[in-house]
């Protein structure tokens, strides 16, 4: 399906669309005749009000959440990264490397002291240890690092809309 050029902030959502991006939050997988019952339209409307989402680049992708400890990454962790003043024209290159690394889960460009934040699942300390010190650390680009280990997920939080 191709995007719209519309920015997604510029399609305005009504109630319906709201009520099918709640639905879709809970459960990516339910069958469009589904949708369409739990928010009340018919199935043709519903297919077509999904389309559109799609394709104006609200609704970004449909994908599977993947328990790390299942795939033998037990241990999670938040790694903030500050990069070296000089190092800034390379964002983009350095935010690509990130999100290559076997490890990474999500990467986050952000404000602040920091540059990124980075979600990332390991195997165990050892593992976590490497990474940071082995791995991003001595990357020249990189003045600093804060690593914060994630105990516990809350279950389910989803995003309100």
């Amino acid at each position: 399906m191709a995007r719209s050029s519309m920015p997604p902030a510029a399609r305005v959502l009504d109630d319906t669309d709201h009520a099918i991006l709640r639905e879709l939050t809970q459960d990516g997988r339910l069958t469009n005749s589904e949708l369409a019952a739990r928010v009340g339209i018919a199935p043709s409307t519903c297919h077509a009000r999904v389309r559109a989402l799609v394709s104006t680049g609200v609704i970004t992708g449909f994908h599977a959440e993947i328990d790390p400890a299942a795939t033998g990454r037990q241990l999670e962790a938040l790694i903030a990264i500050r990069l070296h003043a000089h190092a800034r024209g390379g964002l983009r290159a350095f935010q690509r490397y990130l999100s290559e690394l076997p490890a990474t889960r999500r990467v986050y460009f952000v404000s602040g002291e920091r540059d990124f934040l980075v979600h990332v699942a390991v195997a165990d300390s050892a593992g976590l240890r490497r990474l940071v010190g082995d791995t991003l650390s001595v990357r020249e680009e990189v003045a600093a690092t804060n690593t914060s280990i994630i105990f516990e997920h809350v279950p389910g939080i989803r995003t309100a809309l």
